[in-house]
């Protein structure tokens, strides 16, 4: 590994900076970078100098010899970097709001990851991030792209498919996992090990163990189970936590009981509510914060965001690669052969061991029988939405759709793609390049 540690990251004007700085900062005595490079567009320059200059104060409190840059020039921020890191957000929370109220319309679910929402995203995101990943080629060929752009296993698949470089996708769902666990026991993370099988957004947690004792029937008898704040809190049904045997993600509540929650997604919509909304507001909030020339820490606001522990997983990562630690982290990667019943190319969710020249991944000792079907459903879609947004062919983009489990009717479907494709027209160049495909 190169000992000249620059790290670049894309989307450096995210409100989730400061977190990523902090552990920067943290880890310094084992993870010492020299350099940070925080990039945006000229869109998010306004964030990127408040962001950056609450940075500068968080590296000065702490004295150590961090450079820190900040700039809108993507090509030189990647010149020369170790590592990669990517938190943008392409048609910014304008565009979330798109894929969580449009898709309402015509009685499907509205979601930023799961469902059309989450296509769209993809959509937009994919074909940039290849470019990101092209001029990692030239620039930083042995760089190591830390992907948590969502939808994190859709994007990375894409990468690991079209470019070279070296990527590997995170999310927060895992590791807010561990101290949902740690909170719940008293106990340090380092005690617990849990088994994660399917994909990013849709994976079972199959083994719960505490020092080597098992803890999974207690906890299933616990109807609420590990939960977000950004999803409506229905209990789980009692039966089917016992019949899985495992502990669904979160996002499988769009799945479980896509009735409830689509009726409560119409209801706030009907009143002028989305997450989007309530996102910007606790952005907007979060700024003003970053403008006190007074902070120089990350605010304990800042974990309210849906997303908080990204930044965590993400140093958490970096430092494990640069120091060849072999822990076991839970990331998005290529399958190959891990879940039998998928391609050895679609990227799955799963425990990996962390050493410097790359990952070991782990067998999956439990996939429960009845979730296989769904997750070979999911990942079918995503091959097909994959294919779209680095072809730009409509026909793809309602292929993938149809072959959705939360899409119900291809003809609304195709309905609802036009609506959504001419919205973000102005992010989807490919798609109008040529005639209907």
């Amino acid at each position: 590994m190169n000992q000249r540690l620059k790290v670049a990251v894309i989307g450096g004007g995210s409100s989730y900076t400061p977190e990523l700085i902090e552990g920067f900062i943290l880890n310094y005595p084992t993870f010492p970078i020299s350099e940070i490079v925080l990039v945006d567009i000229e869109e998010g320059l306004r964030k990127l100098t408040i962001v950056g200059q609450l940075a500068e104060r968080m590296i000065a409190k702490s004295g150590l010899p961090i450079k820190l840059s900040l700039t809108l020039d993507r090509r030189s921020a990647l010149e020369g970097a170790s590592f990669v890191s990517t938190q943008m957000r392409v048609g910014r929370l304008e565009a979330r709001g798109w894929d969580e109220t449009i898709p309402l319309k015509y009685g499907m679910i509205g979601q930023e990851t799961t469902g059309p929402g989450g296509m769209m995203k993809a959509l937009r995101t994919i074909p940039v991030l290849l470019d990101v990943a092209k001029d990692m080629e030239e620039l930083c060929p042995d760089a190591w792209l830390l992907n948590f752009t969502n939808p994190a296993g859709m994007v990375t698949e894409a990468i690991h498919k079209h470019s070279r470089i070296k990527s590997i996708g995170l999310c927060n769902s895992p590791i807010g996992a561990y101290k949902w666990l740690s909170e719940l026991y008293q106990v340090p993370a380092e005690r617990i090990y849990c088994e994660f099988a399917g994909l990013n957004h849709l994976h079972w947690i199959t083994t719960i163990t505490i020092d080597g004792e098992s803890k999974l029937p207690e906890l299933l008898a616990n109807r609420d189970g590990y939960s977000a704040r950004n999803v409506p809190q229905y209990d789980w049904n009692a039966t089917l936590l016992s019949s899985l045997g495992a502990i669904p993600s979160y996002y499988l509540k769009y799945f479980y009981l896509h009735r409830e929650i689509l009726a409560e997604q119409q209801a706030a919509a009907a009143k002028g509510e989305t997450r989007a909304a309530t996102v910007q507001q606790l952005e907007d909030e979060l700024f003003e914060l970053y403008r006190d020339e007074n902070l120089a820490e990350k605010p304990k606001q800042l974990e309210q965001r849906g997303g908080a522990y990204y930044s965590e997983a993400a140093v958490k990562l970096m430092n494990s690669l640069y120091n060849n630690s072999g822990d076991i982290q839970t990331l998005n990667v290529p399958n190959g052969g891990i879940l039998g019943f998928l391609p050895d190319d679609a990227c799955i969710e799963v425990n990996c061991k962390v050493y410097s020249q790359g990952l070991e991944t782990m067998p999956v000792a439990v996939v429960p029988q009845a979730v296989k079907g769904l997750i070979h459903a999911v990942k079918t879609y995503e091959a097909l939405a994959i294919e779209a947004a680095v072809s730009g062919s409509r026909d793809m983009a309602l292929l993938a759709l149809a072959h959705h489990p939360l899409v119900p009717s291809v003809n609304d479907a195709e309905a609802m793609l036009d609506e959504m494709l001419e919205r973000n027209k102005a992010y989807l160049p490919r798609f109008f390049q040529h005639a209907g495909k």
